[in-house]
């Protein structure tokens, strides 16, 4: 093979995957998006924690749309990146933990006053409601 079909051989399996806007894909469908074989994604699922397709009625594999781009994730790792399994565990692990620097959410400092309030104007709903029948 010469080198010029190599080299558009890498381009066209590196190519970027557009993942279309729909909730569910069937396992063949990530398979076929992602230019690899069902038996990988397979062994993703027991390997990353991060990919859990649901199953449907019948037992079909059923990746969301963030599950596929996990898969487009880990496909990069491993192939692109150069990590093994168990470096790319590690990296997807580290890119999701919660960033430690961000601060709370911004919650009333008298949170009390606020829900005293909520709850006069919930019984005050109720009142109407009750009152017409």
């Amino acid at each position: 093979m010469s080198l010029r079909k190599k080299a558009s051989k890498k381009a066209a399996r590196n190519a970027e995957i557009v993942i279309p806007d729909k909730l569910y894909f069937r396992i063949g469908e990530v398979a076929s998006l992602c230019r690899l074989p069902a038996y990988v994604l397979r062994f993703w699922e027991t390997e990353f924690p991060q990919l859990k397709p649901v199953k449907s009625s019948t037992g079909q594999r059923m990746y969301r749309k963030r599950d596929v781009e996990s898969v487009v994730r880990i496909k990069k790792l491993l192939y692109e990146d150069g990590f093994t399994i168990a470096g790319a565990r590690v990296q997807l692990r580290g890119e999701s933990k919660p960033d430690r620097s961000q601060s709370t959410l911004p919650f009333p400092v008298n949170a009390s006053v606020s829900v005293a309030h909520l709850r006069n104007e919930l019984q005050q709903i109720l009142h109407i409601l009750s009152a017409r029948h």
